[in-house]
């Protein structure tokens, strides 16, 4: 079945642009700065060893620190799509 970006939007309930979410492995706050729709490579079909492409999007975050202007400092970026469960697992949203 094909699938669209905006369902991986639906079905991983991922944050938005300037939205907070905080690590849960190691506690530290980070702000969504970055949102972009991308196409990640996957695994084709066993049989004829075709890769295809998957719909994902894709989050910077920047880990937010008194004192330090937005985007300077550490930041990250990860790409989500329907078969992995990454967000959920390493990030809870703290600010709506």
């Amino acid at each position: 079945m094909q699938y669209t970006h905006d369902e991986v939007l639906r079905q991983k309930s991922l944050p938005c642009v300037g939205q907070i979410v905080r690590s849960k492995k190691y506690g530290t706050l980070w702000r969504v700065m970055e949102k972009r729709e991308i196409w990640q490579n996957a695994l084709g079909d066993p049989k004829n060893q075709f890769p295809h492409l998957l719909p994902a999007i894709y989050l910077a975050y920047w880990r937010i620190e008194k004192g330090v202007l937005p985007g300077i400092g550490k930041m990250l970026g990860y790409s989500y799509t329907l078969h992995d469960n990454t967000f959920v697992a390493n990030w809870e949203i703290v600010e709506e």
